[in-house]
C-alpha cells in the first residue's frame, strides 16, 4: 500500500497537470469534434447548455446525456478533466442524496436528484466537448463571427494561452521553496499529515509571487501586441474579414447537427410516450 501511494504521488506532479492541460487545450486537433466549424459547435453548445435546465423529464435528459457522452468520447478529452468532472458532479449532487438518507429520506428522493445530476452532467460534458475540441484561435474566431467584441474574444483566447505559463511559473516557485526549505519527514501517518499541511502552506505562500510574475509577463505580452498594431487590427473591418475567411460550413458540420437533432427528437418522442 505504501509503495502504491508513493507511485501515485510520483505521477501526480505539476508536470503531469501541465501535460493534461496542454493536451486538453491543444492536443485534440485531429479529432472529429475539432474538424467541425466553431460556429456550429457554439450553437450546439448553447442548446445543450440552456435547454436541459428547463426540462424535468428523466428520459429526455438521459438521451441528451448519452449524446454528450459520445461527443466527449469523440473529442478525446484528457483523463484528468474527466476525473474532475466526475468529482464535481458527485460533490454537487451526490452528497445531497447521502444527506437525505441520513436525515430520514428514502429512495423516492433519488428521482429529483437524478434529474439534477443529469442536468449538471449534460451541461458539463457539453462544455468539455466544445472547449476541448476548439483551440484558442478557432474559439476566438467563432465568437468574433457572432459579433462578440474583439477584446472579449481575444481575452478568452489569451486565457487559454496563459494556462501553460501559469503552470510553469507555479512549478518554478514551488521548486524555489523546496530548495530553500526543509520539509518534515513523511514516514508515519502523523508525519504524513504534517507533510500535507506543509505542502498546503507552500501552495498558499506561492500564490502572491505567482500573480506578480504572471502580471509581469502579461505586461510584456501587451507591449508586444501594441507594437504589432493590435488596437488598429481589432477595429479594422478588412483585418476581421481576412481573419474569418477560413471559416467554412462543411458536409460534416451539417451531418453533426442533423444527427444531434435526430437524437434529441427521438429522446423527446420517447419521453412523451413513457
Amino acid at each position: 500500500m505504501k509503495k502504491l501511494s508513493e507511485n501515485i504521488m510520483d505521477k501526480f506532479t505539476i508536470d503531469f497537470l501541465r501535460t493534461q492541460v496542454l493536451k486538453n487545450a491543444y492536443g485534440n486537433d485531429d479529432t472529429v469534434i475539432a474538424s467541425l466549424d466553431p460556429r456550429i459547435l457554439l450553437v450546439w453548445y448553447l442548446f445543450f447548455a440552456i435547454v436541459p435546465w428547463f426540462v424535468q423529464d428523466v428520459y429526455f435528459l438521459m438521451g441528451c446525456f448519452l449524446l454528450v457522452m459520445v461527443t466527449t468520447r469523440l473529442a478525446r478529452v484528457a483523463g484528468l478533466v474527466l476525473f474532475l468532472f466526475g468529482l464535481g458532479v458527485f460533490s454537487q449532487t451526490g452528497y445531497l442524496f447521502l444527506a437525505s438518507l441520513l436525515f430520514g429520506g428514502n429512495l423516492s428522493t433519488a428521482v429529483p436528484l437524478l434529474v439534477l445530476t443529469l442536468k449538471v452532467a449534460t451541461v458539463s460534458l457539453a462544455s468539455v466537448t466544445v472547449f476541448s475540441g476548439l483551440d484558442p484561435d478557432r474559439l476566438s474566431n467563432g465568437l468574433m463571427w457572432y459579433g462578440c467584441p474583439e477584446r472579449l474574444s481575444f481575452s478568452i483566447s489569451y486565457a487559454y494561452r496563459v494556462l501553460p505559463m501559469l503552470m510553469e511559473e507555479f512549478q518554478n516557485i514551488l521548486l524555489a521553496y523546496r530548495m530553500r526549505g526543509n520539509p518534515p519527514p513523511h514516514d508515519t501517518v502523523p508525519q504524513k499529515i504534517r507533510y500535507l499541511c506543509y505542502q498546503v502552506k507552500i501552495i498558499m505562500q506561492a500564490f502572491y509571487p505567482l500573480m506578480l510574475n504572471t502580471a509581469k509577463r502579461s505586461r510584456t505580452t501587451v507591449e508586444a501586441l501594441e507594437i504589432k498594431g493590435y488596437r488598429y487590427a481589432a477595429v479594422n473591418k478588412d483585418v476581421k474579414k481576412m481573419k474569418l475567411a477560413a471559416l467554412r460550413v462543411t458536409y460534416n458540420d451539417l451531418m453533426f447537427l442533423a444527427v444531434s437533432f435526430l437524437w434529441v427528437a427521438v429522446s423527446a418522442l420517447v419521453s412523451s410516450i413513457m
